[in-house]
């Protein structure tokens, strides 16, 4: 075997125990990496509460919000709840998310309780407070079978002084109180305690003589209460008051169900974008696949790795990333095929394509980045959790469905294994032009003839009908009181209750209830035969929310589910959306001014304005609720329509400097044409890869994000239309009302040089 040989037989033996690492890699593993997932609440069921923290007397001052922040995790502890999520949030919010959590009521009790343990005495004096406590001194007990909590004293001659003096008192009792606020009065209480009510300490006991040693903390406990009490006051004091302005409560039952529901239908959404892939690039789609594999499994194992808590939101953003991972394979091989079809041998076809797609690739990758970089620095939350999974999607299909799958299909390139395949990459013999004939490259592809220019009249008149259509709708349900969109909680500030079932139900049964509770419905929504959303326009309190709970549990057997937001977290949700839509905007106008031109960056924003501008007109015509996971979806589109039209745009400027001679608007109409006829096919395909698994949620998937899905739907198909229509004809018309100005040529004053004589030649 020659050297030669010997040589090409190494890249094809490096290709293929590279993809068979990869298939071993992910088989191996695949399985440890799904079981360390964690999921979200919406995933498996718990709550998610913001907090506003003030200082507990009026004129007092915050602590550090670390500090509060430990607290909170001292008392998550004592509830068992494993991988709890805790925030800070501004400079007085904390939001606190806990997964699978059982009881919520005692988990909102436990969290939010101040847990200031004193000893007064009848006089409500100070005694001592809950340093005289062993740390973690307090525990469950029994006396004569009944609970009591144990208490060990670290100072037992301050407590043997502090009982003396309470023993020679003419009313020698010490109570022990939770929480004891200014105005609270043990005479008061006790009149309670004598009437049978609930009181305000947790102990009262006589004291006869000096103790010198620990002490219990009697009353009428069940083993539940006593247990609590025990485990609040080991966590210690919390030194603030916590307000719940916002809350979001998910059964189990629920979770699960979404859960199954959203796995399955982006299962199904992936396989079908691998045989699509397969169906149109043969072999480099193959190679793809085995890329998209590995993709997937990095993604879930890079997010393990961060202590990421997978989300139904972050899971669609998976989805979504799947089919944008993929465009930039799909980038490349028609790349591949435009030089195939010119009559490039293989191993050129292969190179020239992948030079000329990877700062396409990169552009449209890059952009993406910098809508998800700032729902991450300024988003909350759902937006938030979004955003991250958005950032290692971006990541990982840069390093494995660009860098490493280009890598694979070197290698089997410069094996010579496909010197004399081309039509292992999608193209047909019969379009590839023979020089041994002198042929010249002839295929033009199924869109050569098609004006561009010109039906995107029809794209522009068709979104100016929706919008006043949308408009009209606004303002006819704004005059008569129905507010202009359908407003979720998010943004209005309300209560929304889930009401499901295992059977069918209908809204009239549901809202029956409601009237029977004596509660006000501002809006009832039907979603399958099992579900009903509920939205109630003011924020319930919890004994209220119980008190529905009780109701709907006896009488379907299933936990409702329910978010409660304060107007206060309403008016800066609506501002945050805003915000996060400028600073988008700004940064993207900022990124492709630099790298094109300015006429490029605002055909973009155009086309962005429009995409949003869709989705929020088909959210009005079909009464639809805004929520804050619209949000994530109109940022989610602003990236991938920027996407699409920095490719078409790339194709733009570089048929501009290729063009010789004046560019007058014929010529400019021509370039935009040939650019889009050129793209058209990669559009579509992208188009498909990302639909396909949205189509999937859509249809299959959870209905906890049919809102979300519905919006992700609209806004890719306005995204590529933009795209394809707006973007282009709209820089089209500023390059030929507004043609940029020429540089100025700067004039090189050329020295005449003295001749020089040589002897013999010149005299």
């Amino acid at each position: 075997m020659t050297t030669k040989k010997k040589n090409l037989m190494t890249h094809f033996y490096v290709f293929v125990v590279s993809v068979l690492a990869v298939l071993i890699l992910v088989g191996t593993f695949a399985k440890d990496v799904a079981s360390g997932i964690s999921l979200g609440l919406d995933l498996q069921g718990g709550f998610e509460i913001v907090y506003e923290v003030s200082p507990l007397d009026e004129e007092g001052s915050l602590p550090e919000m670390s500090v509060v922040a430990q607290s909170v995790s001292k008392r998550i502890n004592v509830l068992g709840v494993s991988e709890p999520q805790i925030m800070i949030e501004g400079e007085n919010r904390i939001r606190v998310q806990l997964a699978g959590v059982q009881d919520i009521e005692q988990a909102r009790r436990v969290i939010s309780s101040t847990a200031n343990l004193t000893f007064r005495d009848a006089n409500d004096e100070l005694l001592a407070d809950a340093s005289i406590i062993k740390e973690g001194g307090a525990s469950l007990a029994f006396e004569n079978g009944v609970p009591v909590v144990s208490l060990k004293i670290a100072d037992t001659d301050k407590f043997g002084d502090m009982t003396e003096a309470v023993s020679r008192m003419a009313n020698n009792i010490m109570i022990i109180w939770l929480d004891y606020a200014e105005g609270d009065s043990y005479i008061d209480e006790a009149i309670k305690a004598q009437q049978g009510l609930e009181t305000k300490y947790i102990s009262a006991a006589g004291v006869s003589q000096r103790i010198d040693g620990d002490c219990v903390i009697k009353g009428s406990f069940t083993e539940a209460e006593a247990r609590e009490l025990a485990d609040l006051i080991n966590s210690g004091s919390l030194p603030v008051k916590m307000t719940e302005i916002y809350s979001n409560v998910v059964s189990a039952d629920y979770g699960e169900d979404a859960f199954g529901l959203t796995a399955k239908a982006g299962a199904i959404g992936v396989a079908l974008v691998a045989v699509f892939m397969i169906l149109m690039y043969r072999l480099p789609g193959v190679i793809s696949v085995v890329m998209l594999a590995l993709y997937i499994f990095s993604v879930f194992a890079i997010y393990n790795a961060m202590g990421g808590v997978f989300t139904l939101p972050g899971i669609a953003a998976l989805v979504l990333g799947v089919g944008m991972t993929v465009d930039a394979n799909v980038i490349t091989y028609e790349r591949i095929k435009e030089q195939l079809h010119a009559g490039h041998p293989v191993q050129k076809a292969v190179l020239e394509g992948q030079n000329d797609s990877f700062w396409t690739i990169f552009d449209a990758q890059f952009t993406t980045l910098l809508a998800a970089l700032i729902m991450f620095a300024f988003g909350t939350g759902t937006v938030k959790g979004f955003a991250t999974m958005f950032m290692v999607t971006i990541f990982c299909t840069f390093v494995f469905n660009v860098w490493v799958s280009r890598f694979l299909l070197n290698q089997l390139v410069k094996s010579g294994k496909l010197d004399d395949k081309k039509t292992w990459f999608g193209v047909k013999m019969e379009n590839i032009p023979d020089f041994n004939k002198n042929q010249e490259a002839f295929y033009e592809g199924p869109f050569k003839k098609i004006d561009f220019v010109k039906h995107s009249k029809v794209a522009i008149v068709s979104a100016i009908v929706i919008l006043v259509c949308a408009l009209g709708l606004m303002l006819f349900n704004g005059v008569s009181g129905n507010g202009a969109l359908n407003l979720g909680i998010d943004f209005s500030s309300g209560t929304k209750i889930t009401v499901t079932a295992d059977t069918a139900i209908t809204v009239a049964e549901v809202e029956a209830e409601f009237e029977q509770l004596g509660i006000d419905v501002s809006r009832t929504q039907q979603s399958g035969d099992s579900v009903v959303y509920v939205t109630i326009g003011e924020a319930l309190e919890q004994e209220t929310l119980s008190e529905i709970k009780q109701v709907f549990i006896q009488k379907y057997g299933i936990e409702p589910n329910d978010n409660v937001v304060t107007p206060v977290v309403g008016r800066e949700l609506v501002k945050s959306a805003f915000t996060l839509s400028i600073l988008a905007w700004l940064a993207m106008l900022a990124y492709v001014t630099l790298r094109f031109k300015w006429d490029y960056a605002i055909s973009c924003i155009v086309a962005l304005v429009h995409d949003v501008l869709i989705v929020i007109a088909v959210f009005a015509i079909f009464r639809m609720e805004v929520n804050i996971e619209l949000i994530s979806v109109i940022l989610a589109i602003i990236g991938y329509s920027i996407n699409n039209s920095i490719v078409v745009f790339d194709r733009i400027r570089f048929s501009v400097k290729e063009t010789e001679g004046d560019l007058t608007p014929a010529v400019y109409r021509q370039i935009v044409n040939d650019s889009l006829y050129k793209t058209f096919t990669r559009s579509i395909y992208s188009s498909i890869t990302t639909l396909l698994p949205v189509i999937c949620l859509l249809i299959l998937g959870s209905n906890a994000i049919i809102t979300f899905n519905f919006a992700m739907f609209v806004g890719l198909i306005a995204g590529t239309i933009s795209s394809m229509f707006v973007a282009p004809v709209v820089w089209y018309w500023l390059r030929t009302k507004y043609k940029p100005r020429p540089k100025k040529v700067r004039k090189v004053v050329k020295e005449e040089l003295d001749e020089l004589e040589i002897e013999g030649i010149n005299y």
